[in-house]
């Protein structure tokens, strides 16, 4: 900006007019730089935490580390004051952040958006600008990483400020049971996982009635969605006590389910997700009055999804050029659906897999290797 000035200023001398012109031009570049600014905040994401990242390397948390923070791409204002605070929780955050994104890949595996990540700090790309349904997904499932990663670094007690779960004992418990053991402090981890996601969102400030203010309600109704199919999806766990395992006693406590199941919970969600619009009173209403309106635990979504056949740089599309397919499926990973009716070119590759495996006393398998050649299909 200085060169800019400087440049401008022997415009002075051509009078008022000249002034006036170069002020006009200096306002102009101002108000781009800006606008080019935020663009590159919002780009970046807490998601980057679960990338290549400062946080998930042990010598950062040597005492007396502070530039922790401040070396950590993608945290908001409020992120990072809660970052300074708990330190010792930002590698739980990585951790639910790349759980989130693994899950994301794995259940969108068969789809045209695949999840695929583009790069370290905008993770999965300008897709996420729009409020699609795939958005949708991607908020609730990467929010539902972070409980379940504190949940578990609570229980392991690898945090200073949490412990075992302190969760009442259930009222269907047999009366002989005992209730106790470590249980995942699913509490801490659904109230601090609350407190940091949702930061982002709390502090930005849009007008009333825009579309950033819904993409705002959007982004928080997912993020809570994903939490509570965590904290509703923890079930008791139990362990037998006993003479040769008799199970005359038991000892149970309260457990996170498999993240697996948590995934296959809002993908099923994902598929029945609410198409929503901003009513006169800025608060989200379903497109559709005639559906029952969703239930804090549904996902919803603003814009339409962009189409993945082709790849696209204003929606961030990748497209499916190469793609594997499977052509005996007649679902999205054939390669009619897949391949968007473009075709697709087969080849041959080798692979090669353990076969004939034998168990020998005691007390190992031992295994021969296959190989064989298949044919594999990938879309033009």
């Amino acid at each position: 900006m200085k060169k800019s000035i400087e440049i401008l200023s022997p415009g002075v001398a051509l009078g008022t007019a000249g002034s006036a012109m170069s002020s006009k031009f200096f306002l102009m570049a101002l108000a781009i730089f800006f606008s080019f600014a935020q663009v590159v905040i919002e780009a970046n994401s807490w998601w980057s935490l679960g990338m290549n990242n400062p946080v998930q390397m042990s010598e950062v948390y040597i005492i007396g580390a502070q530039p922790l923070c401040s070396q950590l791409a993608g945290l908001s204002q409020g992120q990072k004051k809660l970052c300074h605070l708990y330190q010792d929780h930002m590698q739980y955050i990585g951790e639910g952040a790349k759980t989130g994104i693994k899950e994301c890949q794995y259940q969108f595996r068969h789809r045209r958006w695949n999840c695929s990540t583009v790069d370290n700090t905008s993770v999965f790309g300008r897709v996420m600008q729009i409020g699609s349904r795939e958005t949708a997904f991607t908020y609730a499932v990467s929010a539902a990483g972070v409980v379940n990663a504190m949940s578990r670094a609570c229980r392991e007690g690898e945090l200073s400020t949490c412990g075992c779960s302190r969760a009442a004992r259930p009222k269907d418990l047999p009366r002989d049971w005992l209730w106790g053991g470590c249980g995942d402090n699913i509490d801490y981890g659904y109230r601090f996982a609350k407190e940091f996601v949702d930061a982002r969102e709390r502090e930005r400030i849009h007008a009333k009635g825009s579309y950033e203010s819904a993409r705002i309600l959007m982004n928080l109704h997912n993020n809570e969605a994903g939490r509570r199919t965590v904290y509703n999806l923890a079930d008791v766990a139990c362990k037998c006590h006993g003479v040769s395992g008799s199970c005359s006693l038991k000892t149970c406590w309260l457990q996170l389910a498999d993240f697996r199941k948590v995934g296959d919970a809002l993908k099923e969600k994902y598929d029945s997700a609410a198409a929503m619009r901003l009513n006169s009173r800025g608060k989200l209403v379903q497109v559709n009055s005639r559906f029952n309106s969703p239930t804090t635990q549904d996902l919803v979504y603003i814009d339409p999804s962009p189409d993945y056949c082709v790849r696209n740089e204003s929606t961030g599309s990748l497209g499916t050029q190469g793609r594997l397919c499977n052509k005996t499926s007649e679902g999205m990973d054939g390669c009619e659906l897949m391949c968007c009716g473009r075709g697709y070119d087969q080849f041959k590759t080798v692979q090669t897999e353990r076969c004939h495996c034998k168990f020998h006393w005691c007390c190992y398998v031992k295994c021969k290797k296959c190989t064989e050649i298949v044919d594999q299909f990938v879309c033009k």
